[in-house]
């Protein structure tokens, strides 16, 4: 029988599985544009470019967050609400056997939240001001201890991490393409066409619809990990799932959405419904329903 710890074990597997899938989607990049170009160099430089993009989202990766979402730290002349919000992040830290994150505040009505940092010892929790209205206590307490389970589930630098690699992929895509539209039919007299050529540019072309499928279904998987996590954090899984309905009728988007950190909310900071068909492959978020049936299952 299925429980809370076998999905976490297979979310895990499936997540690192994918994250091999991206890093093979990079190298498979680079060779692409090497053969183009008949240059085997830029292979290298791709595969040491991505390593030095990484080393410094590991540091910068929390401080570029906060500020793309406007958010404040909770200082000690802050009102009772947000004072009690940090006293229950403190509490929930305990319990998960976590040190206490930095805790962040967000002026927007819409219900929302989002953990960020390089490790569990320099992560931080930002919530709306429109999260802390409309909540009961067991409800975010809910919401606190799913974003704890990102950090403990180390989901906040592998979230970095991937946006990243998706960054990336696009920019080498887009230079690739703006440089063979400059070239214009300066190759149309070469030597007839290597197949191998046809299918790189093709590659290289769909290349970043392959990268962003990949970190949405990496965010998609963590989203259900932190939710069953998070149950295991309070005991309660009914708040969280009382939470995430809320949260899901709440359908005006936030004033500071932005695509490069959607994945990392609790919910789709656009608003809306989950898209059907060939839409929900791009949904940053599994289907809010799907992950309440789960929680109360």
């Amino acid at each position: 029988m299925a429980t809370l710890y076998t999905h976490q074990s297979s979310n895990n597997a499936k997540t690192w599985l994918l994250m091999a899938t991206f890093l093979a989607v990079i190298v498979a990049l680079g060779f692409a544009v090497s053969l183009v170009y008949d240059n085997p160099s830029i292979l290298y430089f791709a595969l040491i470019f991505s390593v030095i993009m990484n080393i410094g989202s590991f540091w910068f990766s929390d401080k570029i967050a906060l500020s793309l979402a406007g958010a404040k730290e909770i200082s000690p002349d802050h009102d009772p609400a947000h004072l009690e919000l940090k006293r229950i992040v403190d509490n929930l830290s305990i319990t998960a056997g976590l040190p206490s994150p930095r805790v962040y505040i967000i002026n927007d009505p819409a219900p929302n939240a989002f953990a960020t940092g390089r490790n569990k010892d320099h992560a931080a929790i930002a919530v709306t001001s429109g999260l802390l209205n409309i909540m009961e206590r067991a409800e975010l307490e809910g919401v606190i201890a799913h974003e704890l389970a990102h950090v403990g589930n180390k989901d906040i630098l592998l979230s970095s991490s991937v946006i990243v690699l998706v960054g990336f992929v696009s920019i080498v895509a887009d230079i690739f393409l703006r440089s063979m539209w400059f070239r214009g039919g300066r190759d149309s007299d070469s030597k007839g066409v290597n197949p191998l050529m046809i299918l790189g540019i093709i590659f290289i072309v769909l290349s970043p619809i392959i990268a962003t499928l990949i970190q949405l279904a990496i965010s998609r998987k963590r989203e259900f990990l932190a939710d069953a996590t998070g149950a295991l954090i309070t005991r309660y899984p009914e708040g969280l799932a009382s939470a995430l309905e809320k949260i899901g009728g709440y359908s005006a988007p936030m004033s500071h959405a932005s695509n490069a950190m959607a994945h990392l909310y609790i919910s789709s900071p656009f608003g809306g419904k989950a898209g059907k068909g060939m839409a929900s492959l791009f949904m940053t978020h599994p289907p809010i329903e799907k992950r309440i049936a789960i929680l109360r299952a």
